[in-house]
């Protein structure tokens, strides 16, 4: 596999396991395929004696369940030896598609439910592995990382109860405020960014997208996302637009001062294609609304990319306004939950991170610098290089 490093690997921290829980089972499946041919693919004459048994392996997967009691009640079993094994527990807290009954009554999993079921399966490792690491793509209440008034801080001590049960990394993607990390200092946190896989699937998707300052533009939809807008202009080498809410502050609707209006800063996106980077479709309305305003103005054809698109109200709306020309395509990736209409709906896209994070565990597994990994730009480059050859 060209992604991976093809240098000769150092010692692993220990045998590697994944237990992907239920919210999970898809892209575990995935990322555990990738790393099955990678290994198998190394010769053992590269190793010299570093090849222990159980490096190559016909599955990476640990098998695991949490089953619940008619109460409601339950608990996490692993069915197999863990010992001394570099684990990582993969997780999907938004994965609403996961149920269980209580008293009769079928209910849908929460984060929270998700959540505890990550701790019920480091509490059955039971201090038996040799490091435990979690994957949450979707970080657990990342939404509530700040206190503005007399408030929860959710995600906080969310992290540090995992560091109390000893987890030792942490990785999750596009973090809503990657500063919440300051609540666990001494341990690993990692916050990733799959800019190349969402610009490469917009890429693969849209063959007739030229990517130039003439053509093309990125809008930020609020000043929050401001940086990693900056980021994909940069890289792509657009002008940069912003909108910014303009909110009634002196109203409270569902925990939010309601928003009056869209306001934009920046040039003319007349006849322009532009790309609306953002971290969550929630709801989609703000969106929706942003990209209304930029036909207004006579863009082109607009583009949305999220890391989670979680369309908590339906794609109704979303299908309404492809129909109505809107909207071109909307590009998301496989971290967390997509119905089977979002899947088959004309305007999605998605974009696939599993042999990414078959190369993050491997090289973590492997106790080495995960710099490179985090940092795409060179592979952006090469790719857009690649691209402007194949146009020429």
């Amino acid at each position: 596999m060209s992604t991976f490093d093809n240098e000769i690997p150092s010692i692993p921290v220990g045998p590697l396991g994944i237990i992907a829980l239920e919210s999970s089972k898809e892209l575990g499946n995935l990322v555990n395929k990738h790393l099955i041919e990678y290994r198998k693919s190394i010769p053992e004459s590269r190793f010299e004696n570093l090849l222990y048994p159980g490096y190559k392996r016909d599955s990476y997967i640990i098998s695991t369940n949490c089953p619940r009691f008619s109460s409601g009640e339950g608990k996490a079993v692993i069915n197999e030896t863990i010992r001394g094994y570099d684990l990582y527990i993969l997780c999907d807290v938004g994965n609403y598609s996961c149920k269980y009954k209580m008293f009769g009554m079928e209910n849908a999993m929460s984060p929270d439910d998700h959540f505890q079921d990550i701790k019920r399966v480091i509490s059955a490792i039971g201090g038996k592995a040799r490091r435990v690491n979690v994957i949450m793509p979707l970080l657990y209440q990342g939404r509530q990382h700040k206190r503005v008034t007399r408030e929860s801080l959710d995600c906080a001590v969310a992290l540090q109860e995992l560091e109390r049960l000893g987890v030792e990394n942490i990785l999750t993607f596009d973090a809503h405020d990657p500063r919440v990390q300051n609540a666990i200092p001494i341990k690993g946190f990692e916050n990733i960014q799959p800019a190349y896989q969402i610009i490469k699937a917009l890429l693969n998707s849209e063959k007739d997208l030229e990517i130039s300052k003439s053509k093309m533009m990125v809008v930020s939809p609020d000043e929050g996302g401001i940086n990693r807008n900056i980021y994909y202009a940069n890289i792509l080498g657009l002008d940069l637009g912003l909108f910014y809410k303009r909110r009634d502050l002196s109203k409270v609707v569902n925990g939010k001062n309601p928003i009056i209006a869209h306001e934009f800063l920046g040039d003319s996106v007349e006849g322009k294609d532009i790309l609306i980077v953002d971290d969550i479709i929630s709801s989609g309305d703000s969106m929706l609304d942003i990209a209304m305003e930029l036909k207004r103005r006579k863009a082109r054809r607009i583009y949305m990319a999220v890391t989670f698109g979680l369309f908590t109200e339906g794609i109704e709306k979303f299908d309404e306004f492809y129909r109505k020309g809107i909207i071109t395509k909307v590009f998301s990736t496989n971290l967390t939950y997509r119905s089977e209409a979002l899947r088959n709906a004309p305007w999605y896209v998605e974009a696939d991170v599993s042999k990414f994070i078959a190369l993050l565990i491997d090289t973590l597994n492997h106790d080495q610098s995960l710099s490179s990994l985090l940092n795409p730009s060179v592979k952006i480059r090469n790719l857009l290089e690649r691209r402007n050859q194949h146009s020429k």
